[in-house]
C-alpha cells in the first residue's frame, strides 16, 4: 500500500482585529484578515457617557481600515440594531465597500443613509439566512438566531486555516413571535466539521439561567389592557423591536383600539418592516398622530420612542409637555417596554417623575413584565459553546466584567484556559498553524461626532467643555497700545456661568481691578511688550484670586486687543 501523502498546513495566518465593542457597550466592530484579504463584521455607534458634553454619538476610529482599504472586501452586517449598524454611513463617507445584511437589517439602512450625502452610491447586498458569500480568502454563511429584532444571524466565517463563528447578539426563543427558532441545527452540525474559533456575545454573561421568550410581554400586555380599559395606553419600545411593536398593534385590534405611531425612527423602521413583509398591521388600526383627537382615551394605543429617556425623544417631549399633538394626564397609562440601557438609569428616572408629577400612571418592567431581554443568559451561552465545540474563544460585546463572565463560562465547559482571550479595542490577535497569540495593535478608540463635526472634538475640546460647565467663564476685554506701553480701554469683565452677576457686584469690581493692576504692571516693567504676557499675567493673577474668595476655577478668557 503506497504511503498517503500528508496534507499540507495552510502557511497564512488569521488576524481578529475588535475596532469596537470590548470593554464597553456598544460600537460593535470586529476586523478578521486573512493575508491580503479583510472583513468587517458589524458597524455601529456608541452613546456618549456623561463626561462628553454637547456629544451626539460615538463611532469607531476607521483609520485602520481607511489605510488598508484595498484589503477590504466588504462589511457584513449581523442585525439592524444602531451598535452594530449605526456608524455605516461614516465609513462609507470614506471607504467603498460592498455592505452585505439580510432585508430588513438593509432596509433600515437605506432609510439611514438618506440623511448623509456619501461620495459614491453605497453597494447594499441583500442575503438571507443560509445564505453564503464568497469573497477573497473567505466564504461568510448566515446563520438565523432570535434577537429583540428581525431578520439577527450569527456568520460562519471559513478561512483556509478553519471557521471562525461570530454569534452577533442571540438568544434561544423556543416560542419566537416570527415562528423561527435559531437555526442550532446548524450550528451543531458546524460543531461537528470543526470551528477553530468562537467569537461570542457577552452582554447578559452575568446571568444565570435562560433569557424568556418575547411571547412573555405578549401575555403582560393582554392584562394591561384588560385592566386599562379606560385610559388611553401610551407604550415607548425600542423602535428596532418589530416584534414588540407587532404585539402591541395585534394586542389594540383585539381590544378595538386605534394605533398612532409618533417618533421619526419608529415611523421610518415600521414602514420598512411593513413594506419588507416583517410587520402585518390590520387594515384601519393606524391612524395619523395628527388624527388622535377625534378618539376618546379608551379607543387609542400610542406607540412611540423613548424608552431610554432621550432628550429629544418624543416619550420626554410628551412628559415635559413639548409635544405638538400629544398632551399626557390622568386618562393616560405610560409603558415603558425596555430596560434601561447601563447610563440611561437617570434619563428614565426623570421621565418616570415628570409623568408621575402630571398624575400619569407609569408602568415599567419592576411593576410588571413588560419586556425580556434579546441576549443570551449563561445557559444559552453554554449552549452555544456545547454546540459549536470551538478550540479558541474570544468574548466580545460588553463591558469587561461581562467578557470576564463570558470567559468563566468557557472555562467551565471545558475551555483550555490557554485558548481564552480577553481582547481590547485595537488589540490583535494571530492565529496560525502552531497557535494563536496577541502579536500588537492597530490604531482604535473612539471619535466623537458633535453635529455635522466628526473627529473635531477631542480631549482638549472635551476638557474645557467640562470646565465651562464646573465653573463657568470670565472674559477680560483690554485694549492696549503696545509701543507706547498704555491702556487705552477697560479692562472689562464678562461673567457667564460663574456668579450672577448683578447679585455679586463687589467681586466682580474686585476682578476688574485685579486684571488692572495686571495689565498696568506688565506694561510699567517692560519696554518690549509681549501680548502673550500680558494674557498670561491677567489669567494667573485672576484666577489666584478668585480661587481664594470662592474656591472655584472659572475658565479665564482674557482678549487683549492692541492698536
Amino acid at each position: 500500500m503506497p504511503k498517503k501523502l500528508k496534507k499540507a498546513k495552510p502557511t497564512g495566518k488569521i488576524r481578529i482585529i475588535p475596532l469596537g465593542g470590548l470593554g464597553e457597550i456598544g460600537k460593535n466592530m470586529t476586523v478578521i484578515e486573512y493575508e491580503d484579504d479583510m472583513i468587517v463584521v458589524d458597524c455601529g455607534i456608541g452613546f456618549p457617557d456623561d463626561d462628553m458634553p454637547g456629544i451626539d454619538l460615538v463611532i469607531p476610529d476607521f483609520t485602520y481600515l481607511e489605510s488598508n482599504r484595498d484589503k477590504l472586501r466588504g462589511v457584513f452586517l449581523t442585525h439592524g440594531h444602531e451598535d452594530h449598524i449605526g456608524a455605516i454611513p461614516y465609513l462609507l463617507r470614506t471607504v467603498n465597500t460592498p455592505v452585505y445584511g439580510t432585508p430588513l437589517t438593509l432596509g433600515i439602512i437605506r432609510n439611514k443613509l438618506e440623511e448623509h450625502i456619501l461620495p459614491w452610491n453605497p453597494d447594499l447586498r441583500v442575503v438571507n439566512a443560509t445564505d453564503r458569500v464568497k469573497l477573497g480568502a473567505f466564504e461568510v454563511e448566515f446563520i438565523h438566531v432570535n434577537h429583540s429584532i428581525a431578520d439577527a444571524c450569527a456568520l460562519a466565517i471559513r478561512t483556509p486555516l478553519g471557521t471562525l463563528v461570530h454569534t452577533g447578539d442571540f438568544k434561544l426563543d423556543t416560542s419566537p413571535i416570527d415562528g423561527e427558532m435559531m437555526d442550532i441545527v446548524r450550528l451543531g452540525e458546524l460543531g461537528r466539521e470543526g470551528v477553530l474559533m468562537l467569537l461570542c456575545e457577552s452582554t447578559n454573561a452575568e446571568r444565570p439561567g435562560h433569557t424568556p421568550s418575547e411571547k412573555k410581554v405578549g401575555a403582560s400586555l393582554e392584562y394591561i389592557f384588560s385592566t386599562h380599559e379606560k385610559k388611553r395606553i401610551v407604550i415607548a419600545t425600542f423602535s428596532s423591536n418589530v416584534h414588540r411593536v407587532q404585539q402591541i398593534i395585534d394586542t389594540s385590534a383585539r381590544h378595538k383600539r386605534k394605533v398612532a405611531i409618533t417618533g421619526r425612527s419608529m415611523l421610518n423602521i415600521v414602514q420598512a418592516a411593513q413594506e419588507l413583509g416583517y410587520m402585518k398591521i390590520p387594515a384601519g388600526v393606524l391612524v395619523d398622530i395628527n388624527d388622535i383627537k377625534r378618539f376618546k382615551p379608551s379607543e387609542l394605543t400610542l406607540i412611540t420612542t423613548g424608552s431610554q429617556g432621550e432628550p429629544m425623544s418624543a416619550l420626554h417631549r410628551m412628559a415635559f409637555s413639548d409635544h405638538a399633538q400629544v398632551t399626557l394626564g390622568p386618562t393616560d397609562v405610560v409603558v415603558l417596554s425596555s430596560s434601561a440601557i447601563p447610563g440611561n438609569e437617570k434619563l428614565v428616572g426623570r421621565v418616570i417623575n415628570e409623568l408621575s408629577k402630571n398624575e400619569v400612571e407609569v408602568l415599567h418592567d419592576a411593576v410588571v413584565e413588560v419586556h425580556v431581554s434579546g441576549h443570551a443568559c449563561q445557559e444559552e451561552l453554554k449552549l452555544m459553546q456545547a454546540l459549536t465545540k470551538p478550540k479558541y474563544f474570544m468574548p466580545i460585546h460588553g463591558e469587561s466584567r461581562h467578557l470576564a463572565a463570558n470567559r468563566d463560562l468557557a472555562t467551565f465547559m471545558g475551555i483550555k484556559e490557554k485558548n481564552i482571550f480577553l481582547s481590547e479595542i485595537g488589540k490583535v490577535l494571530e492565529i496560525d498553524s502552531d497557535g494563536a497569540r496577541f502579536i500588537g495593535t492597530v490604531p482604535a478608540g473612539k471619535v466623537l461626532v458633535d453635529g455635522y463635526g466628526i473627529g473635531d472634538v477631542g480631549n482638549i475640546v472635551l476638557r474645557d467643555r467640562r470646565h465651562l460647565a464646573q465653573d463657568g467663564l470670565i472674559v477680560v476685554v483690554a485694549t492696549v497700545d503696545t509701543d507706547e506701553g498704555l491702556l487705552l480701554s477697560g479692562p472689562d469683565i464678562v461673567s457667564r456661568g460663574f456668579v450672577y452677576v448683578r447679585e455679586a457686584e463687589e467681586l466682580m469690581e474686585e476682578s476688574r481691578q485685579i486684571a488692572y493692576d495686571a495689565i498696568m504692571d506688565v506694561l510699567d516693567n517692560n519696554r518690549k511688550v509681549d501680548r502673550m504676557q500680558l494674557k498670561k499675567q491677567v489669567k494667573d493673577d485672576l484666577t489666584k484670586y478668585l480661587y481664594n474668595k470662592t474656591k472655584r476655577k472659572p475658565m479665564i478668557l482674557p482678549v487683549i486687543m492692541n492698536v
